[in-house]
């Protein structure tokens, strides 16, 4: 199973729900691989110091790279990360004109499968050759839309790139589902945008919803997952009914 997390609007809390979904499965006891593809590299800062990232998946995908060479430990038992850099921002200049562009991830997965048979992707904020590669290479899209005024802004777009590449590229992405995130259930505006939601995408809203947290915001300053960090809170116990959820739906 290869996840994608991937909205291009952002600040819906995608690096949040790739950290800590990728923590849960490996909690469950299965190595997962958490791959940073955001140049912001939120992901990779929630677990590593970045001093000890010297090689990153820029690396690996521009400049051929072994990813093995690449992929640093979590704290988090099972967990490992495929690091971002800054550099990464640069890959869709590197890539112009090359025929294997899109394809450049998910050759480079390919090999990583056997040792790592759960895979997270966290995207960038944006419809580009980054994102594109991460469908490309993925086997299932998960969709964090933040319940607020302008949730559905970009959907259509990212609907319409999910189709182009499943009538070629990748024909076999599955949308997985929709998880409503930053949900403040004591606002009518966010439960009516909630109902929004649900009709727009029906059966694939998950019927686990993220709450609004203060130590969801936190956990990532101290290298932590939610599970670690406050595993009493809510964030930690919604965070493991999403993941039981995608389990379910895989």
């Amino acid at each position: 199973m290869i996840v994608a997390i991937a909205n291009q609007k952002g600040g819906v809390g995608k690096t949040t729900t790739a950290i800590n979904l990728a923590a849960a499965l490996a909690l469950r006891g299965q190595p997962t691989l958490l791959v940073d593809l955001d140049p912001q590299a939120n992901s990779t800062m929630s677990f590593l110091d970045m001093r000890s990232v010297t090689r990153s998946v820029y690396d690996v995908i521009a400049e051929g790279t072994d990813f093995a060479d690449a992929i640093l430990p979590a704290s988090v038992p099972n967990l490992f990360i495929a690091p971002s850099r800054i550099s990464l921002a640069k890959l869709e200049a590197k890539l112009v004109g090359e025929l294997d562009a899109h394809f450049r991830l998910k050759d480079r997965l390919e090999a990583l499968k056997p040792a790592y048979p759960t895979m997270v992707i966290d995207c960038p904020p944006a419809l580009g050759l980054l994102t594109v590669n991460a469908l490309v290479a993925a086997t299932h899209l998960l969709v964090p839309i933040q319940s607020s005024y302008f949730a559905l802004e970009g959907t259509d777009d990212l609907l319409e790139t999910v189709e182009k590449v499943r009538a070629r590229a990748n024909p076999t992405l599955q949308i997985m589902g929709v998880v409503i995130t930053m949900h403040d259930k004591r606002t009518s505006l966010a439960r009516d945008i909630r109902e929004q939601i649900q009709r727009v995408f029906g059966t694939k809203v998950f019927r686990t919803t993220i709450s609004k947290s203060v130590r969801l915001e936190e956990s990532p300053a101290y290298k932590e997952s939610i599970f670690t960090f406050a595993p009493d809170s809510s964030g930690a116990t919604e965070y493991y009914s999403l993941c039981e959820e995608v389990i379910d739906r895989v």
